[in-house]
């Protein structure tokens, strides 16, 4: 019976998203409700249970997601992103132009959330389109492939953070497979798959075309890449770090904090706001403008999340979460594909990644308790996330309404590329699983 409730409120879910068009968070709050009181929470405990799923998640997120959202809108606002995507066509040059979009698509798509991303590059794809004679559909998808990655695979983002929370996973350790995992996926769904497209046409339209800064404002190449990738750098160290010193050692307390994610993204924050606002004469109450512009992108988003982390209270408190570990277990399938497979399907049915990630993640927690590999099944939970984008999923639209292309093309396109990313992804997960494991 328990099992039977879950599944209709999952199912409850999808409708009120995906047909109903109900906002994800109001629709969790609705489907943990539900799911409370069918489930024998009593009516005065269960908005109990939701307050404190809430406030778990929101506590446990909201530094890194905040942090994250204000370093990556001060990348782009100051004129990082562009350097760096000015930088890498001079250091790759003509004969790569497509790897130098790649590897730009990569490094700008680790701090900034991924609508802002899609944005800022676009100008960029088209006029390399106009400048070398490519089809802009021909440049674009690989470096959006880049950018579609690091959204599912990689902290800081939403999605990857908010996952690597639910399933107890360690920041470090998911960013190192994640990096791993990401390097073939990105290769294969875009350089690979966009030779398929050389012959799809598209224009750009007006509407979308950004103004670049002049080249004497931006920061130096070095100082944007390093301050964009400074929470990967940050965390890197001190995953090792925290790996090689002994645990009774002096400077272990001292470790912990300053490997803590949150930590992390606070020094991150910090560092940047000098080198790529005060020392580049940006005024500071322009810097603070930028960054509550940035809250208002991501707020939500959080939201979204919050809710996500009431519904897992839930299935916690009434002990369904380990009936479906039961469930689960059994299935003639490894546990890193069936939580793929979940999150592939509520992907396709409610179009948002985000949604279909931590939904997935809040069924599939008890494979961890069953001694599944947690890093590896944040990424396969990812990959998962990422599946078929069609008409229901915002990035679908973006991608049309760019390009100017009609639904068929959208699909052959970006709706392809997004199936690979995912595809590819759980493969190189299986495939490191066997390595690791």
């Amino acid at each position: 019976m328990t099992l039977l409730i879950i599944f209709s409120c999952i199912v409850l879910l999808i409708v009120l998203i995906s047909l109903l068009k109900i906002n994800a968070f109001l629709a969790f709050l609705i489907v943990s409700v539900i799911a409370g009181l069918s489930l024998g929470i009593s009516a005065g405990q269960v908005t109990t249970e939701i307050q404190i799923g809430i406030g778990k998640m929101f506590g446990d997120l909201s530094i890194i997601v905040v942090c994250g959202a204000m370093l990556g809108k001060l990348t782009a606002d100051s004129g990082a992103a562009q350097r760096i995507a000015s930088g890498m066509m001079k250091v790759f040059g003509p004969k790569y132009i497509i790897w130098a979009l790649v590897v730009t698509g990569f490094i700008i798509g680790i701090p900034l959330f991924y609508n802002v991303g899609f944005v800022l590059v676009m100008p960029l794809i088209f006029s390399v389109s106009y400048r070398f004679n490519f089809p802009p559909v021909y440049i674009g998808v690989p470096m959006l492939a880049s950018l579609s990655v690091t959204h599912g695979f990689l902290p800081p983002h939403p999605s990857p953070v908010g996952l690597i929370r639910a399933l107890h996973a360690d920041i470090g350790t998911t960013m190192l497979y994640g990096i791993i995992v990401a390097i073939p996926t990105v290769i294969i769904a875009g350089p690979i798959f966009a030779k398929t497209l050389r012959n799809m046409k598209s224009t750009s339209i007006k509407t979308f075309e950004s103004i670049d800064l002049p080249e004497d404002k931006l920061p130096s190449l070095f100082n944007s890449i390093f301050s964009a990738l400074l929470p990967v750098i940050l965390i890197a160290i001190t995953t090792l770090l925290l790996r090689f010193v002994p645990a009774d050692h002096v400077a272990m307390p001292l470790l912990q904090f300053f490997g803590d994610p949150a930590v992390v993204m606070i020094l991150s924050l910090f560092v940047a706001t000098f080198t790529l606002g005060i020392a580049q004469q940006i005024d500071i109450k322009k810097i603070m403008n930028t960054y509550g512009e940035s809250v208002k992108d991501i707020a939500m988003l959080l939201l979204i999340m919050s809710g996500a982390g009431a519904l897992k209270q839930i299935l916690q408190t009434t002990g369904a979460d380990k009936e479906i570990g039961s469930m689960l277990e059994g299935l003639p399938a490894h546990p890193l594909f069936v939580a793929w497979t979940i999150a592939s399907i509520i992907r396709v049915c409610v179009g948002s990644a985000t949604v279909a990630g931590l939904t997935a993640a809040n069924i599939v927690e008890p494979f961890v308790v069953a001694g599944v590999d947690p890093n590896l099944l944040v990424l396969a939970v990812g990959a998962g996330s990422l599946m078929f984008s069609h008409v229901n999923d915002g990035g679908f639209w973006l991608f049309k309404e760019y390009f100017n292309l009609g639904i068929k093309d959208t699909i052959k396109s970006w709706s392809m590329m997004e199936t690979i990313v995912a595809i590819v992804g759980i493969m190189a997960v299986m495939i490191l699983n066997i390595i690791i494991h």
